[in-house]
């Protein structure tokens, strides 16, 4: 018996081919517009949809797939006689394979803001198809993916159309709609309503499962937004840890805020252990080790830029577990080859890529809190209010950038001291700002650093000016932090005292 297949699609990569195994196959092609005409033009026999419907397409192809017809041929039970008599009573053939994808809501929305525009690239015609032989998956192949056609002929044509096999494919198909639906949503509140609607949608396409969660107790998987992992993170050696994933997050965000500046960041645990600019990444890491070389064991680093053999060897020097850079050279990869437990990882492009996502959101027991991202703005420093006497020179200006931004992607509460462009200091996570100051100096002493000279940032106000004290004992030449204390006038009073420059940014950067 012949079987017919309903195909009608925006993405019209592969759809001849695709078409073509079909009748090769015994189906009989129903089409639709654009499909049908792209069809017809190849040569395959096609059936229009108003042949199927009987009624034309109306209202400017607004209603053209919405018919008993359609909907009766794709859901009517094949293992119920009473539905196989009512079918046959009012004229409705099977539809047993439906292969839709969607108008291009979010290309729309991308390219233009024209209301109307956007309105008439919902689809309600397509969705409704997905949901339907979804649904009746017992009988019906739903297809909604390009990259699913050589699956599903496969099956076809080598016994593999199982039951099992037509699930998969409804899972998929509830996904494809979930996800639409949930795009125009967001898509409205955000036009309409702030982006704080009474619902909230968060969707991801599954990148890889990893080994476990946090802990091995844990199931674990990484998902990405639109495509940023699978076209900006090649495994080259190992593989990512659900901690490697979130550490390296944090590594690259500070490594790659800095343009296309020579930046090296090392991480452990999600925080700043080290990080330098110089004129060369050998440099920027050699400096960047010296922060907290012990820390730095089994740590993650990020190189904004092109890993070499030279560089490669001096970081094999000691054991770190992830690697991650814009490239890492095939000599450099040999360096580490002997090395069993190092993982690499490379983006494919000259400088690390951030996704530069505009939400950020946080799991809480019982949901989630949700928010705009944060970021330093371009000119944030750079516009900073000068409220001491003195005033920091270019260079300084400099340090005082990188000890800001680090700053904002520290945990609360935080303080960077940076000198000639490279960390020499960090306290994180304290629960007082005086403690992670104090934390800061003790590690830097302990290391031998030098923290005179430096610049000192911190995410947020000082609330008094024992901070500002204990900087300028270890002799801090230059603060930055976002002021708004009631006792803002103490602590200018203390670094007109000690000769400081300090500047406001009037922007706090809490990173919780």
């Amino acid at each position: 018996m012949t079987k017919r297949a309903l195909v009608s699609v925006s993405d019209k990569a592969k759809v001849v081919e695709f078409c073509n195994s079909l009748v090769k196959n015994g189906y009989e092609i129903i089409s639709t517009g654009g499909t049908y005409k792209k069809l017809v033009e190849a040569g395959i026999k096609a059936i229009e949809i108003d042949e199927v419907t009987k009624f034309p397409e109306c209202f400017e192809g607004r209603v053209k797939t919405l018919n008993p017809y359609v909907h009766g041929g794709i859901l009517h039970r094949r293992d119920k006689q009473s539905h196989l008599d009512q079918a046959k009573e009012l004229g409705v053939e099977s539809i047993d394979l439906v292969c839709v994808n969607l108008y291009p809501f979010k290309e729309t929305i991308e390219k233009t803001d024209d209301f109307d525009e956007i309105i008439e690239n919902i689809d309600i015609g397509g969705p409704a198809m997905v949901r339907s032989a979804a649904k009746n998956f017992d009988a019906v192949i739903i297809v909604t993916n390009v990259e699913d056609y050589d699956e599903v002929i496969d099956a076809i044509e080598n016994e593999k159309n199982t039951k099992e096999f037509r699930r998969g494919y409804m899972i998929k198909a509830y996904e494809h709609t979930a996800a639409y639906d949930s795009m125009i949503a967001n898509y409205m509140n955000e036009r309409f309503n702030d982006g704080s609607g009474e619902k909230q949608f968060i969707v991801g396409n599954k990148v890889m499962d990893t080994r476990y969660g946090e802990n091995p107790h844990q199931k674990g998987a990484l998902y990405q937004f639109d495509m940023h992992f699978a076209d900006n993170f090649t495994t080259l050696k190992g593989e990512a840890s659900f901690n490697n994933l979130t550490d390296l997050n944090g590594a690259v965000k500070i490594a790659a805020a800095f343009g296309t500046d020579n930046a090296v960041c090392i991480s452990k645990h999600g925080n700043p252990c080290g990080f330098a600019i110089k004129d060369t990444l050998l440099q920027a890491y050699t400096e960047a080790l010296k922060c907290d070389p012990v820390s730095a064991f089994g740590g993650v680093v990020a190189v904004n830029g092109t890993v070499t053999k030279e560089l490669a060897q001096k970081m094999n020097e000691i054991f770190l577990e992830v690697i991650i850079a814009g490239r890492i050279t095939p000599e450099a990869q040999e360096v580490f080859a002997n090395k069993k437990r190092i993982k690499l990882f490379e983006m494919g492009t000259d400088k690390l890529v951030l996704a530069n996502d505009k939400k950020d959101f946080k799991h809480i027991d019982g949901g989630f809190v949700f928010q705009d991202a944060d970021k330093v703005g371009a000119d944030e420093v750079k516009n900073a209010k000068l409220v001491s006497t003195n005033s920091a020179s270019e260079a300084e200006i400099k340090d005082l950038e990188i000890a800001y931004k680090v700053a904002s992607l520290t945990k609360s509460n935080c303080v960077v001291y940076v000198k000639d462009a490279a960390m020499v200091a960090v306290g994180m996570g304290m629960t007082s700002r005086v403690d992670a100051a104090q934390c800061a100096l003790k590690k830097a002493k302990d290391m031998g650093l030098d923290v005179s000279g430096a610049a000192l940032a911190s995410e947020a106000f000082f609330p008094f000016r024992d901070s500002i004290d204990a900087a300028a004992e270890a002799g801090v030449k230059n603060v930055i932090e976002p002021g708004g204390s009631i006792r803002d006038e103490e602590i200018i009073e203390a670094a007109n005292e000690f000769g400081m420059s300090l500047y406001f940014s009037e922007v706090r950067h809490f990173l919780h």
